[in-house]
């Protein structure tokens, strides 16, 4: 499949939250994401939160959405992955410290890669990935 000398390139990922306010604080307070804005969007607040190379934008329900909880691994998206620069380790223990629910502490998944998965907000999946 020809991509007409065109680059896809990662640019966001929507997190929908029961308190918006406080999903964009906790990827500010435990992992270092900005704030980069916010608004109303289709009467809900949307707040932008960047990492870098890609942006969380968290926002609430809108008018006449009615979100729910999934349980357990489903269909779809399972979850997003940060990629870290440096201490993989020393991150993972301070974000401990900060009270972050690791899922699955740091490992080695291959020799290549050193991963953990983290509960964030609204039970959201994070994984975090060292790539050597």
């Amino acid at each position: 499949m020809s991509m007409v000398d065109s680059i896809v390139v990662l640019d966001h990922v929507h997190h929908i939250s029961e308190d918006p306010i406080a999903a964009a604080s906790w990827y500010v307070d435990k992992l270092g994401g900005k704030i980069i804005g916010s608004d109303q969007a289709s009467g809900s607040l949307q707040i932008r939160v960047d990492f870098t190379n890609a942006t969380v934008i968290v926002r609430g329900a809108r008018p006449g959405e009615q979100p729910g909880r999934k349980q357990g691994m489903h269909w779809g998206t399972d979850h997003f992955g940060l990629k870290i620069q440096g201490d993989f380790d020393g991150l993972c223990n301070e974000l401990k410290k900060k009270g972050v629910v690791f899922t699955l502490e740091p490992k080695d998944v291959n020799p290549a890669t050193r991963a953990a998965f983290i509960k964030g907000p609204d039970d959201v999946s994070i994984e975090l990935i060292l790539r050597r």
